[in-house]
């Protein structure tokens, strides 16, 4: 399959290697590259991190929160290009300078925006700042929706091309007890949406 390196880039979060049943799994987290600031080998940060469901994983430990400077952060994520293949990057909703750095190495960004007016207004806030950054800004609207709201008038009153709808996923809200990855199964709403998207990113990612 596709090479694919996930980076947990929000310290508070709760770790994205905890929702993969891997908290455990030996490898490096984000403390060990706070000091990082000249060029890092992608070869040897994929092969230092956890490797869970087929996925290399760059999370953070169950110690106290550390700023990781926008410098190593910068270092980090160029390496992990640099492997080829995909990197996909989890970001907290604040745009900071480490965040900057991040979306400033990124070539799609996508905004998963819950269908009620709060939420959509809070989204177009952080939209605002993430597009001073990143160009490639799209929105999936995550249901259920509230009366007057679907899709397609969230990414309206955002302002953004509309990626996809992502409805419910019940199986989020029961204990991993299997420690496998959502939507691993192939099955639901966030598999179905997941391998449309892809599929999508894939295509122009080819005839760009």
């Amino acid at each position: 399959g596709l090479r694919t390196l996930l980076v947990d880039a929000d310290p508070l979060g709760g770790g994205l290697d905890v929702a993969l049943g891997g908290e455990t799994a030996k490898g490096l987290r984000w403390p060990a590259f706070a000091a990082s600031r000249g060029r890092v080998g992608g070869g040897a940060l994929e092969e230092s991190l956890p490797e869970l469901h087929s996925l290399r994983v760059l999370s953070w430990d169950r110690g106290d929160c550390l700023a990781v400077p926008p410098q190593a952060v910068r270092a980090v994520l160029a390496a992990a290009r640099r492997g080829g293949g995909t990197v996909v990057v989890d970001l907290p909703r604040r745009v900071d300078d480490g965040v900057a750095e991040v979306l400033a190495q990124l070539d799609l960004g996508l905004l998963v925006v819950p269908a009620e007016l709060r939420a959509v207004a809070a989204a177009g806030r952080v939209a605002s700042a993430v597009r001073m950054v990143l160009r490639d800004l799209r929105v999936a609207a995550r249901g259920p929706y509230a009366p007057g709201l679907d899709d397609r008038e969230v990414a309206r009153l955002l302002g953004l091309p509309l990626a996809g709808d992502v409805p419910a996923e019940p199986a989020l809200q029961r204990p991993n007890e299997a420690a496998r990855p959502p939507g691993a199964s192939g099955r639901g709403p966030l598999a179905r949406f997941c391998k449309e998207f892809w599929e999508r990113a894939l295509v122009e990612a080819r005839t760009a």
